[in-house]
């Protein structure tokens, strides 16, 4: 999970910033071998990579302010309800009885996972809002985006945006004194996930997508706890169940 290993870094937008540079370091010759893009591919990847920018940043930031055992199951429970609403809205899908279930499910998760007494702060929602929107939007694009280029070409092409965008705000020096064993790992774990993500895009709709990617939330919440030295509350962890219950509702 390269979202732990992020959290447990000293320095966490940095390591994030070696993560994506290093990602895309490891996939672009695979993708020059076996380059594949429509020239129609440019307005989705150009989109994508913008939302990917704007989530690497606040994703990095909020591991900095606040818990990852809050932001992870918060974003990853929020995203395929904001798909499945933007679908909905946009698309025309119609919902079904266990799709509003699965989003009334998740919404009590959320509500367990930042605490009853509403102890996170403004900053840290507005945080997982910008992360849980990048996450949803970036997924619905790249749905169709996909459809016009390989996965390999693909995924260089939308990672790149925060390897342009953010890596220079961060700078050279402070990515050089993160990189270690653990962004190596992170780096090769979020192109498998990426990868992953996007091969199933070609197959599937955007909201169960992104429910079957959510699904680590509870291994994440419970690994906090050891591994990023989190108090982790049994209301978040069983928050972060409900989230998982109500995910694969969505998925369903």
């Amino acid at each position: 999970m390269w979202n732990l290993l992020l959290g447990r870094a000293r320095d966490v937008q940095a390591a994030a910033a070696a993560t994506f540079v290093l990602a895309v370091v490891i996939a672009a010759p695979f993708a020059a071998f076996w380059w594949h893009a429509d020239a129609s591919v440019w307005p989705y990847a150009l989109a994508s990579a913008v939302f990917e920018a704007i989530y690497v940043s606040a994703l990095a930031y909020a591991y900095r302010v606040t818990d990852v055992s809050f932001v992870y199951p918060v974003t990853r429970g929020l995203a395929p309800v904001i798909a499945l609403v933007a679908g909905v809205a946009l698309l025309g899908h119609h919902a079904s009885a266990t799709e509003v279930g699965g989003v009334i499910l998740v919404g009590v998760g959320v509500v367990l996972v930042r605490g009853l007494a509403g102890r996170s702060d403004a900053q840290a929602l507005v945080l997982v809002a910008t992360i849980a929107v990048s996450i949803a939007a970036y997924t619905l694009i790249d749905r169709a985006g996909i459809q016009r280029a390989g996965a390999l070409s693909y995924y260089v092409l939308v990672t790149i945006g925060p390897c342009l965008v953010y890596a220079p705000l961060i700078g050279a020096r402070a990515m050089r004194k993160a990189l270690n064993l653990e962004v190596a790992i992170a780096a090769i774990a979020t192109f498998g996930s990426l990868m992953l993500g996007l091969l199933a895009l070609r197959h599937g709709a955007a909201a169960p997508v992104l429910a079957v990617r959510s699904s680590s939330i509870v291994l994440a919440t419970l690994f906090a706890r050891r591994f990023v030295s989190e108090h982790v509350s049994w209301s978040r962890i069983a928050g972060s169940l409900l989230v998982f219950a109500g995910i694969v509702l969505l998925a369903t």
